[in-house]
C-alpha cells in the first residue's frame, strides 16, 4: 500500500513538472527569437565625404561615429556611388604588380581589408599614417589602425558604403561644415535593413592565400 501511495506521488510531481518545463523552454525560444529579431533591425550604412576626407558609421539614422581617413588623390580619384562590403580580411597578405606583403607592420593595407563590391576597391589600414586626413591614395579608403580595428569590429558584408563625391545636405548634416562644426546626433539618411542572415555574423576570416586573393585584383596601391 505504501509502495502504490508513493508511486501516485510522484506520478503528480512528474504531471506538474512537464507543464512547467515545456513553459520554460517556450519562454526561452521566445526570448532567444526576440533578441535575433532585434539584431536584424539594425541599419547599418558607411558614409564617406570624399571631399572632407572623413566617414561616418551610421546605425538606425544615429551617427556612431565619425572618422578621419584618407581618400584618392586627383590623380587616382576614389569612386562614388552606392556600393555594399563584399568582404572582411583579417591580417591580409598584400599583392599588386607581381610585389607581396605578408601581415606586418610593413603592409600597405593594414592590418584589416574591407572590399568593395566595386572590383580592386575597399577600406583598410595603411603603412603611411601621415596620410590620413588627406586625398592621397590610389582610390581606396585608408583609416588609422585604430580607428580601422574599431569599425571592422562593427560592420558586416552587405552593409552599405555611399562614397560622395560633393558635400551636400546629407553629408553637411553627417560632418558639420568644413570649419570644424559638431556633426548633427541624428541626420537624415536612411540606410539598408541588413539581411536576415547576418544576425550577427562572425569576423570572416580567411587564409593568407584566400586573403591575397581577396586584394589581388587592383589592391591598394589604391
Amino acid at each position: 500500500m505504501k509502495a502504490l501511495v508513493g508511486n501516485l506521488a510522484m506520478a503528480a510531481v512528474m504531471t506538474m513538472a512537464i507543464p512547467a518545463a515545456m513553459a520554460a523552454s517556450k519562454a526561452d525560444a521566445a526570448s532567444t527569437d526576440s533578441a535575433a529579431t532585434t539584431q536584424r533591425r539594425v541599419t547599418r550604412m558607411i558614409v564617406v565625404s570624399l571631399e572632407d576626407h572623413k566617414l561616418a558609421l551610421v546605425e538606425n539614422g544615429e551617427v556612431v561615429k565619425v572618422y578621419s581617413v584618407a581618400v584618392g588623390k586627383p590623380s587616382t580619384p576614389s569612386p562614388t556611388g552606392t556600393f555594399s562590403i563584399e568582404r572582411r580580411v583579417k591580417n591580409p597578405t598584400y599583392h599588386h604588380d607581381g610585389r607581396i606583403v605578408l601581415p606586418g607592420p610593413g603592409n600597405p593595407v593594414g592590418t584589416r581589408w574591407m572590399g568593395l563590391s566595386k572590383a580592386g576597391y575597399g577600406i583598410h589600414g595603411t603603412n603611411e599614417p601621415k596620410s590620413i586626413g588627406k586625398a592621397a591614395s590610389h582610390g581606396c579608403i585608408r583609416m588609422a589602425k585604430p580607428d580601422l580595428e574599431e569599425l571592422y569590429a562593427r560592420v558586416q558584408v552587405g552593409d552599405t558604403v555611399e562614397l560622395v563625391g560633393q558635400r551636400n545636405e546629407q553629408t553637411a548634416k553627417l560632418f558639420g561644415d568644413p570649419a570644424g562644426a559638431a556633426p548633427a546626433a541624428q541626420p537624415m539618411m536612411t540606410a539598408q535593413t541588413e539581411p536576415a542572415v547576418a544576425a550577427p555574423a562572425p569576423s570572416t576570416e580567411t587564409t593568407k592565400t584566400d586573403a591575397a586573393a581577396a586584394l589581388v585584383a587592383g589592391a591598394e596601391l589604391r
